[in-house]
């Protein structure tokens, strides 16, 4: 019998990318540790099934004279996620999921993101949409990282990305979820998994991103940044998962004034 998703929970919960599945609604990326080691360990304790790697900056195999990133995160126990961070064009951005599908043996889904300068590191929303119209025609599954706006939101949606990654804050900065009504808006008009993409700086912010109804929560600063990763990639795993339970069971109305949880209605004296 199938569970109604308002009573899913744990490995009852998925979601969908593409053709796949996955329970863990955690993703995170690979950069920053300090050696391959504590990345091996943050991803463990973090019980994220998706792990994204940039492939213009971490060894896959195209430098054979370089430690592989795949020694220590086997792609038959991960779904490694290739992505164009660093790129600043369409056509870089479309090249580097190219290689990417060569180093990973016809890998398509990847997480396109083309950014607009070096300072903020916001998304160029006009290469964005080029290159992903150009690699969706090309056979790729693209997740795709975008500004919070709603309308480019759709458009991408529409454009056949099979998940749409608005960002919480810019790259890297902690700052959490900065427009959350923009987020909820995204995720109400969504047919595809919407899962926040950068500025997340600690579990509450993990939780709040997933409470809006958000599909998952990509993050890999707030993780690697932390004083202890391995132990923030144990609790953004507990934040993920209780915000996902707290969405679904229903929060109460937000009031202005009291109400009590033991009403005087119907007492003895």
């Amino acid at each position: 019998m199938a569970i109604p998703a308002e009573h899913a929970t744990g490995e009852q919960d998925s979601f969908r990318l593409g053709n796949r599945e996955f329970r863990s609604r955690l993703l995170v990326g690979t950069g920053k540790y300090k050696d391959f080691d504590e990345t091996g360990a943050a991803i463990t304790a973090s019980g994220a099934e998706i792990v994204t790697v940039a492939i213009r900056r971490t060894n896959i195999g195209q430098d054979p004279g370089e430690p592989n990133l795949l020694d220590y995160l086997s792609p038959d126990r991960y779904t490694i996620l290739p992505n164009t961070a660093g790129c600043f064009t369409a056509e870089d951005a479309v090249r580097t999921c190219r290689l990417a599908r060569e180093l990973l043996d016809g890998h398509t889904l990847v997480k396109l993101e083309v950014l607009g300068d070096q300072k903020t590191l916001f998304p160029d929303i006009t290469a964005t949409l080029e290159a992903t119209e150009t690699l969706v025609r090309d056979g790729f599954e693209v997740m795709v990282y975008t500004n919070d706006d709603p309308i480019i939101a759709k458009r991408l949606e529409d454009m056949g990305c099979v998940s749409v990654m608005p960002l919480a804050a810019p790259i890297g900065s902690g700052l959490g979820i900065r427009n959350p009504y923009n987020i909820l808006t995204i995720v109400e008009n969504a047919s595809v998994p919407i899962l926040v993409d950068a500025g997340v700086g600690t579990a509450s912010d993990a939780a709040i991103a997933m409470e809006l109804g958000c599909d998952g929560v990509l993050m890999n600063t707030a993780i690697a940044g932390a004083r202890d990763p391995v132990l923030m990639a144990s609790a953004m795993k507990k934040a993920v998962e209780a915000g996902r339970e707290a969405f679904l069971a229903g929060r109460i109305p937000r009031k202005r004034f009291a109400s009590a949880s033991s009403p005087l209605d119907g007492t003895f004296f």
